[in-house]
C-alpha cells in the first residue's frame, strides 16, 4: 500500500465518521450503532495512521517503506574494520 492510498483510506474513514455523526444527530442511527461504528473508525483511522508513521520512518532511513530493506539500487556499506 502506497502512502497516498493510505492518506485515501484515513480520508475515507473520517468522512464515514462525520456522515455517522450527521445521521446520529437527524435520529437515523441508534447511539449504541454509532459508538460501535465509531469505536472501529478511530481504530482503522489510527492503524492507518501509525502505517504511514513508520512508512516516513522507513524511508528518511534510506530503507524501502514496503519491505524494510535497503533500496534495490544501493549497494550494502562493506564493513571498513581489518582493513
Amino acid at each position: 500500500m502506497e502512502d497516498r492510498e493510505i492518506l485515501d483510506r484515513i480520508h475515507g474513514l473520517v468522512a464515514e465518521s462525520h456522515r455517522l455523526r450527521y445521521l446520529r444527530e437527524h435520529g437515523d442511527v441508534t447511539e449504541d450503532a454509532e459508538l460501535a461504528r465509531l469505536e472501529e473508525l478511530e481504530q482503522g483511522i489510527e492503524s492507518m495512521w501509525d502505517l504511514l508513521r513508520r512508512r516516513r520512518a522507513l524511508r528518511a532511513a534510506g530503507l524501502d517503506p514496503n519491505t524494510g530493506e535497503p533500496p534495490a539500487n544501493v549497494s550494502p556499506m562493506r564493513s571498513q574494520a581489518g582493513c
